[in-house]
């Protein structure tokens, strides 16, 4: 089956919602969760089945983020894969010794550099397994400055190198006082 690019948000959904209704059934092995045409599907928006069970997970365990965020975030991806890399994966990988630390800041807002690098990573398909943009510790700082995570990867994408310019985006956004 080819994905059509005009119903791959219900394609999403529909995998997103039998995604989690296996691992509500207590199959915790997601490398069972997809069938040949969703592993395609996946790969048509660039993304990883590990990648995407995270957002199960979490959403099944947390309650975020929701199925509406988790598929804001992969149309960011999604769009930044056929935009930019013309539909071709990336063989890098981000690992995690390479990330800055829980604790280093920019312009006096910690996180801000790790989910920079988090950010560019999973624009670009390069995050490794064990890393996942939106994890607890990103939630946390979005929503302590107010920011949805899908718009966070769109302010990275458009501020490209420029951290400054991210930086400035932040501060204008943010609700922490």
């Amino acid at each position: 089956m080819t994905p059509n690019a005009n119903t791959w948000d219900t394609q999403f959904r529909e995998l997103f919602d039998r995604s989690c209704e296996k691992y509500r059934s207590g199959s915790t092995d997601f490398a069972s969760y997809y069938t040949e045409d969703d592993l395609s599907f996946l790969g048509s928006i660039g993304y990883r089945k590990r990648e995407f069970f995270d957002f199960v997970e979490d959403y099944c365990n947390e309650g975020v983020p929701t199925a509406e965020s988790a598929l804001l975030v992969a149309a960011a991806r999604r769009d930044y894969f056929l935009v930019v890399q013309d539909g071709a994966s990336s063989e890098i990988r981000l690992l995690p010794d390479a990330l800055p630390g829980k604790e280093e800041e920019f312009a006096g807002l910690v996180w801000l550099p790790r989910i920079l690098a988090k950010a560019r990573g999973k624009l670009r398909g390069e995050l490794d397994p064990d890393i996942m943009f939106c994890c607890g510790g990103d939630r946390a700082f979005l929503k302590r400055h107010g920011i949805h995570p899908a718009d966070f990867l769109r302010a990275t994408w458009a501020a490209e190198a420029d951290d400054e310019q991210l930086i400035r985006w932040v501060q204008a956004q943010s609700t922490d006082s």
